[in-house]
Protein backbone atom coordinates (compact mmCIF):
# COMPACT_ATOMS: atom_id res chain seq x y z
CA UNK A 1 0.00 0.00 0.00
CA UNK A 2 0.99 3.57 -0.64
CA UNK A 3 1.99 6.13 1.99
CA UNK A 4 1.45 9.76 0.98
CA UNK A 5 3.55 12.61 2.36
CA UNK A 6 2.39 16.13 1.55
CA UNK A 7 5.21 18.65 1.83
CA UNK A 8 7.76 15.90 1.26
CA UNK A 9 10.27 18.35 -0.22
CA UNK A 10 10.42 20.32 3.04
CA UNK A 11 12.64 19.87 6.06
CA UNK A 12 10.49 17.57 8.20
CA UNK A 13 9.05 15.94 5.09
CA UNK A 14 12.49 14.97 3.80
CA UNK A 15 13.36 13.38 7.12
CA UNK A 16 10.01 11.56 7.21
CA UNK A 17 10.41 10.18 3.69
CA UNK A 18 13.90 8.97 4.58
CA UNK A 19 12.51 7.09 7.59
CA UNK A 20 9.63 5.60 5.61
CA UNK A 21 11.89 4.44 2.80
CA UNK A 22 14.26 2.91 5.35
CA UNK A 23 11.26 0.80 6.41
CA UNK A 24 10.61 -0.05 2.74
CA UNK A 25 7.34 1.89 2.47
CA UNK A 26 6.11 2.82 -0.99
CA UNK A 27 6.08 6.62 -0.68
CA UNK A 28 4.22 9.12 -2.84
CA UNK A 29 5.25 12.76 -2.32
CA UNK A 30 2.75 15.55 -2.92
CA UNK A 31 4.57 18.86 -3.28
CA UNK A 32 4.87 21.78 -5.67
CA UNK A 33 8.66 21.62 -5.30
CA UNK A 34 10.82 18.77 -6.54
CA UNK A 35 11.73 16.53 -3.55
CA UNK A 36 15.30 15.82 -4.62
CA UNK A 37 16.32 13.68 -1.67
CA UNK A 38 13.01 11.80 -1.63
CA UNK A 39 13.42 10.92 -5.30
CA UNK A 40 16.98 9.76 -4.71
CA UNK A 41 15.65 7.49 -1.97
CA UNK A 42 13.11 5.92 -4.32
CA UNK A 43 9.95 7.87 -3.56
CA UNK A 44 7.49 8.93 -6.28
CA UNK A 45 6.76 12.62 -6.83
CA UNK A 46 3.36 13.88 -7.95
CA UNK A 47 3.76 17.64 -8.49
CA UNK A 48 0.85 19.88 -7.64
CA UNK A 49 -0.87 22.13 -5.11
CA UNK A 50 -2.53 20.72 -1.98
CA UNK A 51 -5.27 23.36 -2.35
CA UNK A 52 -6.41 21.65 -5.58
CA UNK A 53 -9.10 19.10 -4.68
CA UNK A 54 -8.82 17.18 -7.94
CA UNK A 55 -5.06 16.88 -7.52
CA UNK A 56 -5.36 15.66 -3.95
CA UNK A 57 -7.97 13.05 -4.87
CA UNK A 58 -5.55 11.65 -7.44
CA UNK A 59 -2.64 11.70 -4.99
CA UNK A 60 -4.61 9.93 -2.25
CA UNK A 61 -6.10 7.25 -4.47
CA UNK A 62 -5.03 3.86 -3.14
CA UNK A 63 -3.20 5.31 -0.13
CA UNK A 64 -3.25 3.60 3.25
CA UNK A 65 -1.75 6.40 5.38
CA UNK A 66 -1.37 10.10 4.68
CA UNK A 67 1.06 12.36 6.49
CA UNK A 68 0.03 15.97 5.97
CA UNK A 69 3.01 18.29 6.42
CA UNK A 70 2.53 20.84 3.64
CA UNK A 71 2.36 24.30 5.21
CA UNK A 72 3.59 27.86 4.91
CA UNK A 73 5.72 28.94 7.88
CA UNK A 74 5.70 32.68 8.41
CA UNK A 75 7.21 35.10 10.93
CA UNK A 76 6.10 38.07 8.84
CA UNK A 77 2.32 37.88 8.93
CA UNK A 78 -0.27 36.41 6.59
CA UNK A 79 1.75 36.89 3.39
CA UNK A 80 -1.20 38.22 1.42
CA UNK A 81 -3.49 35.41 2.51
CA UNK A 82 -1.07 32.69 1.43
CA UNK A 83 -0.61 31.40 4.99
CA UNK A 84 -4.34 30.90 5.52
CA UNK A 85 -5.02 29.50 2.06
CA UNK A 86 -2.41 26.75 2.45
CA UNK A 87 -2.50 26.04 6.18
CA UNK A 88 -6.29 26.15 6.47
CA UNK A 89 -7.70 25.73 2.98
CA UNK A 90 -5.08 23.19 1.96
CA UNK A 91 -5.64 21.16 5.11
CA UNK A 92 -9.39 21.14 4.44
CA UNK A 93 -8.75 19.75 0.94
CA UNK A 94 -6.29 17.12 2.17
CA UNK A 95 -8.64 15.95 4.94
CA UNK A 96 -11.54 15.65 2.50
CA UNK A 97 -9.39 13.75 0.00
CA UNK A 98 -8.26 11.38 2.75
CA UNK A 99 -11.87 10.81 3.77
CA UNK A 100 -12.95 10.13 0.19
CA UNK A 101 -10.04 7.71 -0.32
CA UNK A 102 -11.00 5.77 2.84
CA UNK A 103 -7.45 5.88 4.14
CA UNK A 104 -6.65 3.97 7.29
CA UNK A 105 -5.28 7.07 8.97
CA UNK A 106 -4.34 10.71 8.41
CA UNK A 107 -1.50 12.16 10.50
CA UNK A 108 -1.71 15.94 10.54
CA UNK A 109 1.54 17.66 11.49
CA UNK A 110 0.42 20.88 13.14
CA UNK A 111 2.55 22.93 15.56
CA UNK A 112 2.83 24.06 19.15
CA UNK A 113 1.90 27.45 17.68
CA UNK A 114 -1.67 26.20 17.37
CA UNK A 115 -1.80 26.98 21.10
CA UNK A 116 -1.88 30.49 22.58
CA UNK A 117 1.67 30.52 23.93
CA UNK A 118 1.39 33.86 25.71
CA UNK A 119 -1.91 32.96 27.43
CA UNK A 120 -0.23 30.27 29.52
CA UNK A 121 3.03 32.08 30.23
CA UNK A 122 4.66 30.56 33.30
CA UNK A 123 2.58 27.39 33.04
CA UNK A 124 3.12 24.19 31.10
CA UNK A 125 1.28 23.93 27.77
CA UNK A 126 -0.61 20.67 27.40
CA UNK A 127 -3.15 19.34 24.93
CA UNK A 128 -6.04 21.08 26.73
CA UNK A 129 -4.42 24.53 26.77
CA UNK A 130 -6.14 27.48 25.00
CA UNK A 131 -5.85 27.57 21.23
CA UNK A 132 -4.50 30.39 19.10
CA UNK A 133 -7.80 31.90 17.99
CA UNK A 134 -7.51 35.55 19.04
CA UNK A 135 -7.37 38.08 16.22
CA UNK A 136 -4.40 39.72 17.92
CA UNK A 137 -2.29 36.57 17.55
CA UNK A 138 0.17 35.95 14.67
CA UNK A 139 -1.37 34.82 11.39
CA UNK A 140 0.70 31.65 11.38
CA UNK A 141 -0.46 30.61 14.85
CA UNK A 142 -4.11 31.22 14.00
CA UNK A 143 -3.75 29.30 10.74
CA UNK A 144 -2.39 26.23 12.51
CA UNK A 145 -5.24 26.24 15.02
CA UNK A 146 -7.80 26.71 12.23
CA UNK A 147 -6.19 23.95 10.16
CA UNK A 148 -6.73 21.52 13.02
CA UNK A 149 -10.41 22.47 13.07
CA UNK A 150 -10.67 21.36 9.44
CA UNK A 151 -9.22 17.96 10.41
CA UNK A 152 -11.69 17.65 13.31
CA UNK A 153 -14.59 18.40 10.95
CA UNK A 154 -13.47 15.59 8.66
CA UNK A 155 -13.22 13.30 11.67
CA UNK A 156 -16.84 14.12 12.49
CA UNK A 157 -17.65 12.67 9.06
CA UNK A 158 -15.72 9.45 9.71
CA UNK A 159 -12.04 10.19 9.03
CA UNK A 160 -9.53 8.45 11.31
CA UNK A 161 -6.94 11.13 12.08
CA UNK A 162 -4.37 12.10 14.69
CA UNK A 163 -2.78 15.53 15.17
CA UNK A 164 0.80 16.01 16.34
CA UNK A 165 2.16 19.35 17.57
CA UNK A 166 5.96 19.63 17.42
CA UNK A 167 7.80 22.53 19.03
CA UNK A 168 10.81 24.22 17.37
CA UNK A 169 12.27 21.66 14.97
CA UNK A 170 16.04 21.36 14.70
CA UNK A 171 18.51 18.70 13.60
CA UNK A 172 20.10 16.79 10.76
CA UNK A 173 19.20 16.57 7.06
CA UNK A 174 18.47 20.30 7.03
CA UNK A 175 19.15 20.90 3.36
CA UNK A 176 17.61 24.30 2.63
CA UNK A 177 18.49 25.17 5.46
CA UNK A 178 15.51 25.94 7.70
CA UNK A 179 15.31 29.20 9.66
CA UNK A 180 16.78 27.54 12.73
CA UNK A 181 19.45 25.86 10.62
CA UNK A 182 20.38 29.21 9.08
CA UNK A 183 20.79 30.68 12.54
CA UNK A 184 23.00 27.79 13.65
CA UNK A 185 25.17 28.32 10.56
CA UNK A 186 25.41 32.02 11.36
CA UNK A 187 26.53 31.19 14.90
CA UNK A 188 29.30 28.95 13.54
CA UNK A 189 30.42 31.63 11.10
CA UNK A 190 30.28 34.34 13.79
CA UNK A 191 27.76 36.39 11.86
CA UNK A 192 25.60 37.16 14.86
CA UNK A 193 27.14 40.10 16.75
CA UNK A 194 24.28 40.00 19.27
CA UNK A 195 21.53 37.67 20.42
CA UNK A 196 18.17 38.47 21.95
CA UNK A 197 16.76 37.40 25.28
CA UNK A 198 14.23 34.60 25.39
CA UNK A 199 14.08 31.14 23.93
CA UNK A 200 11.93 28.24 22.86
CA UNK A 201 11.45 24.51 23.16
CA UNK A 202 13.58 22.69 20.58
CA UNK A 203 12.93 19.14 19.36
CA UNK A 204 15.07 16.95 17.12
CA UNK A 205 13.52 16.44 13.70
CA UNK A 206 14.14 12.70 13.97
CA UNK A 207 12.13 12.59 17.20
CA UNK A 208 9.28 14.42 15.44
CA UNK A 209 9.39 11.81 12.67
CA UNK A 210 9.38 8.99 15.21
CA UNK A 211 6.37 10.59 16.90
CA UNK A 212 4.45 10.75 13.63
CA UNK A 213 5.25 7.14 12.77
CA UNK A 214 4.11 6.08 16.25
CA UNK A 215 0.94 8.16 15.90
CA UNK A 216 0.07 6.30 12.70
CA UNK A 217 0.12 3.00 14.56
CA UNK A 218 -0.68 3.78 18.18
CA UNK A 219 -2.22 7.25 18.34
CA UNK A 220 -5.87 7.53 19.30
CA UNK A 221 -8.20 8.93 16.67
CA UNK A 222 -9.27 12.47 17.46
CA UNK A 223 -6.34 13.16 19.77
CA UNK A 224 -3.58 15.78 19.76
CA UNK A 225 -0.05 14.93 20.87
CA UNK A 226 2.48 17.60 21.77
CA UNK A 227 6.02 16.61 20.73
CA UNK A 228 8.44 18.75 22.77
CA UNK A 229 12.19 18.49 23.16
CA UNK A 230 14.20 20.71 25.46
CA UNK A 231 13.56 24.27 26.64
CA UNK A 232 16.66 26.34 25.95
CA UNK A 233 17.38 30.06 25.68
CA UNK A 234 18.97 31.54 22.58
CA UNK A 235 22.12 32.13 24.62
CA UNK A 236 22.19 28.44 25.59
CA UNK A 237 21.86 27.42 21.93
CA UNK A 238 24.84 29.66 21.23
CA UNK A 239 26.84 27.87 23.92
CA UNK A 240 26.00 24.52 22.32
CA UNK A 241 27.15 25.86 18.95
CA UNK A 242 30.37 27.01 20.59
CA UNK A 243 30.95 23.57 22.04
CA UNK A 244 30.58 21.93 18.62
CA UNK A 245 32.62 24.45 16.65
CA UNK A 246 35.39 25.49 19.05
CA UNK A 247 34.76 29.12 18.20
CA UNK A 248 33.86 31.95 20.51
CA UNK A 249 30.18 32.84 20.09
CA UNK A 250 29.18 36.36 21.02
CA UNK A 251 28.21 36.89 24.64
CA UNK A 252 26.33 40.09 23.81
CA UNK A 253 22.59 39.83 24.36
CA UNK A 254 20.30 42.58 23.12
CA UNK A 255 17.47 43.23 25.58
CA UNK A 256 13.97 42.33 24.50
CA UNK A 257 12.84 45.97 24.43
CA UNK A 258 15.57 46.87 21.93
CA UNK A 259 14.82 43.89 19.71
CA UNK A 260 11.11 44.75 19.89
CA UNK A 261 11.87 48.29 18.73
CA UNK A 262 13.77 46.87 15.75
CA UNK A 263 11.13 44.22 14.98
CA UNK A 264 8.84 46.37 12.75
CA UNK A 265 11.74 47.19 10.45
CA UNK A 266 13.04 43.64 10.71
CA UNK A 267 9.63 42.34 9.66
CA UNK A 268 9.61 44.51 6.54
CA UNK A 269 13.14 43.53 5.54
CA UNK A 270 12.56 39.84 6.25
CA UNK A 271 9.38 39.90 4.19
CA UNK A 272 11.29 41.42 1.27
CA UNK A 273 14.54 39.46 1.49
CA UNK A 274 13.86 36.31 3.48
CA UNK A 275 16.75 37.13 5.83
CA UNK A 276 16.35 34.68 8.76
CA UNK A 277 18.58 36.62 11.15
CA UNK A 278 16.49 39.72 11.74
CA UNK A 279 13.98 40.16 14.57
CA UNK A 280 10.32 40.19 13.50
CA UNK A 281 7.18 40.90 15.50
CA UNK A 282 5.97 37.31 15.33
CA UNK A 283 9.40 35.85 16.04
CA UNK A 284 9.94 38.07 19.06
CA UNK A 285 6.53 37.14 20.42
CA UNK A 286 7.47 33.44 20.30
CA UNK A 287 10.83 33.97 21.96
CA UNK A 288 9.34 36.13 24.71
CA UNK A 289 6.78 33.40 25.47
CA UNK A 290 9.65 30.91 26.04
CA UNK A 291 7.06 28.15 26.58
CA UNK A 292 7.15 25.17 28.90
CA UNK A 293 5.65 22.25 26.94
CA UNK A 294 4.32 19.10 28.57
CA UNK A 295 5.08 15.97 26.56
CA UNK A 296 3.67 13.49 29.07
CA UNK A 297 0.85 12.30 26.82
CA UNK A 298 3.12 11.62 23.83
CA UNK A 299 5.65 9.89 26.08
CA UNK A 300 2.96 7.63 27.54
CA UNK A 301 1.06 6.77 24.36
CA UNK A 302 3.63 7.20 21.56
CA UNK A 303 6.88 6.47 23.37
CA UNK A 304 8.17 9.98 22.67
CA UNK A 305 11.60 10.35 24.28
CA UNK A 306 13.51 13.35 22.91
CA UNK A 307 17.23 12.79 22.58
CA UNK A 308 19.68 15.19 24.28
CA UNK A 309 19.80 18.64 22.66
CA UNK A 310 23.60 18.43 22.70
CA UNK A 311 23.43 15.42 20.38
CA UNK A 312 20.95 17.20 18.12
CA UNK A 313 23.17 20.25 17.66
CA UNK A 314 26.29 18.13 17.13
CA UNK A 315 24.51 16.02 14.50
CA UNK A 316 23.22 19.15 12.75
CA UNK A 317 26.74 20.53 12.39
CA UNK A 318 28.01 17.10 11.32
CA UNK A 319 25.38 17.11 8.56
CA UNK A 320 26.39 20.61 7.46
CA UNK A 321 30.03 19.51 7.22
CA UNK A 322 29.21 16.23 5.46
CA UNK A 323 26.95 17.95 2.92
CA UNK A 324 29.53 20.66 2.19
CA UNK A 325 27.42 23.46 3.63
CA UNK A 326 30.29 23.89 6.09
CA UNK A 327 33.54 22.87 4.45
CA UNK A 328 35.78 20.65 6.56
CA UNK A 329 38.07 22.83 8.62
CA UNK A 330 36.26 25.97 7.52
CA UNK A 331 37.21 28.91 9.70
CA UNK A 332 34.44 31.17 10.96
CA UNK A 333 34.18 34.44 9.10
CA UNK A 334 34.21 37.89 10.64
CA UNK A 335 30.89 39.04 12.01
CA UNK A 336 28.75 40.76 9.41
CA UNK A 337 28.21 44.47 9.67
CA UNK A 338 24.85 45.87 10.75
CA UNK A 339 22.51 44.62 13.41
CA UNK A 340 21.59 40.99 12.79
CA UNK A 341 19.91 39.90 15.98
CA UNK A 342 18.32 36.51 16.41
CA UNK A 343 14.56 36.57 15.91
CA UNK A 344 13.10 33.30 14.75
CA UNK A 345 10.20 30.95 15.02
CA UNK A 346 11.36 27.38 14.80
CA UNK A 347 8.72 25.39 12.78
CA UNK A 348 8.24 22.41 10.44
CA UNK A 349 8.02 23.20 6.74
Amino acid sequence: MVTVVTGGAGYVGTNLVAALRAQDHQVRVADSREPVTALRLGATWVPGDVRDSGYMRRVCDGAEVIYHLAAVVSVTGGMGGHVASVNVGGTRVVAQAALSAHVRRLIHCSSVHAYDLAAVAGQAINESSPRAIGRYLPAYDRSKAAGEVEVYRAMDRGLSAVVVNPTGVIGALDEAPSRVGAVMLALWRRRLPAMVAGGFDWVDVRDVVAGMLAAAEHGRTGQNYLLPGHRRSIWELGCLAEGCSDIAVTRRTAPSWLASLAAPVGTIITRATGNPLLPTRDGMRALRAFPHVDGTKAARELGHQPRPIEQTVADLYAFFRHSGTLAAGQAPTTAATGIQMLGLQGEPE
